[in-house]
């Protein structure tokens, strides 16, 4: 009896590819599965179809936008999850999930391996293949442009042989991943680091630079999780998908850096997240106004690690399992409404509501109503700076 592999399918042309190659090369049967984590594009019946017209046996289509916008997108925006400062996990985040979907089809088609797309430069690899290890470690793996040496042209070539119903022209020199969280860009002439990115790179986001009226936003946030835009509720797609409509118009979440990679290298870079980017911009001010002072500066160091382990490939790992208890926990308060200006590229808090506040107006004003004490204000700061009093004398002593 053949193998049976379960393909992680986008529909292009190396997953397309590796249909064939794999049933010649291991003698096997291909089941597809392909995840709508909100990537809009082709229709997914269309990408299903041309699964079995490359040769799969079956072919599978997961409907898991509101699955991945609720357990995976509001997690990283909880944890205001930017690697490196700025990147706000778009490709990190599906993978996780995809690899889920994969590991459930093995067990209902009695998959042995699981295959994907990824090249032996890129995180996906360590990301489908850290995740297959930690739920279902008894699935093998194949991935042919890696373990085969596949390259573009390789593959353009095969594609052709075989007749495969898939475009195969190098009229798009990018290599794209979309999910509704944002969009990566990557290689052509974008590898040349000194060359700027020009508009057609960009499909989420308008220029920042063409003249349009600003538009305003109020985010409804409980606990942490936003529920509402201007009023009206909504599930955490929808709240993602209107805003990356609306700030996507404005200009807002284009991001250019080289980061680092998790195999060591460096990579540049094109994303644009515009929902993701407004999200976490409102998420961390609502933090700002409903946070406790400590709890937040510790809660920064875990947004950075919790940031790094799912950026590594570390989503089922022990330490992000134990770090999302305690995010989950600092959410407790983060409740109420962020009012945004959305213009230019930017999106801008300029009002925050909350009945979870920690602001006092009568603590922070200037003027009559001040009802902060600041005779007590004296005696504090003689006691805070009296370790470094004590210090200094001993260093004018030495």
């Amino acid at each position: 009896m053949s193998d049976r592999v379960v393909l992680a399918f986008s529909g292009g042309l190396d997953t397309s590819v590796a249909i064939p190659f794999l049933a010649e090369k291991i003698n096997a049967e291909v089941i597809a599965v392909a995840v709508d984590v909100g990537q809009g594009g082709e229709d997914m019946e269309v990408i299903r179809k041309r699964a079995l017209d490359c040769g799969a046996v079956e072919s599978v289509v997961v409907d898991a936008r509101e699955e991945f916008a609720t357990d995976f997108c509001v997690p990283a925006l909880q944890a205001n999850a930017l690697y490196m400062d700025r990147y706000p996990l778009v490709s990190a985040l599906s993978r996780p999930l995809i690899v889920k979907h994969l590991a459930a089809a093995a067990k209902r088609y009695g998959g042995t391996i699981v295959s994907h797309g990824c090249t032996g430069k890129g995180n996906d690899q360590v990301r489908f293949e850290a995740g297959l290890a930690a739920l279902h470690p008894e699935l093998k793996v194949i991935a042919p442009a890696r373990d085969y040496a596949w390259t573009r042209d390789k593959a353009i070539a095969y594609a052709e042989e075989k007749d495969l119903p898939i475009e195969t022209t190098k009229k798009n020199p990018y290599s794209i991943d979309q999910n509704i969280w944002g969009r990566a860009v990557e290689t052509g002439f974008l590898e040349d680091i000194w060359n700027g990115p020009i508009e057609d790179v960009y499909s989420y986001t308008a220029n920042p630079a063409d003249p349009r009226e600003p538009d305003e936003v109020i985010i409804t946030f409980q606990s942490g999780v936003p529920v509402a835009l201007d009023g009206r509720p909504l599930s955490p797609f929808q709240i993602i998908a209107e805003l990356n409509e609306r700030a996507g118009a404005q200009g807002v979440g284009r991001l250019d850096m080289v980061e680092d990679r998790l195999v060591g290298i460096k990579s540049r870079e094109v994303y644009e997240a515009p929902g993701a980017i407004t999200l976490i911009t409102a998420h961390m001010e609502l933090e700002n106004v409903t946070v406790e002072r400590d709890l937040a500066r510790f809660k920064r160091s875990v947004d950075q690690r919790w940031g790094e382990l799912v950026y590594d490939g570390l989503w089922f790992s022990p330490l992000k399992k134990a770090l999302d208890a305690f995010i989950a926990d600092a959410q407790q308060h983060v409740t109420g409404e962020i009012r945004m200006t959305l213009h230019g590229g930017r999106a801008v808090v300029t009002g925050r509501r909350s009945e979870t506040s920690l602001y006092d107006f009568s603590l922070a004003t200037y003027d009559t109503g001040d009802s902060f004490d600041q005779s007590l204000a004296k005696g504090f700061v003689e006691l805070w700076s009296l370790p470094s009093k004590i210090a200094a004398a001993r260093d004018a002593r030495a």
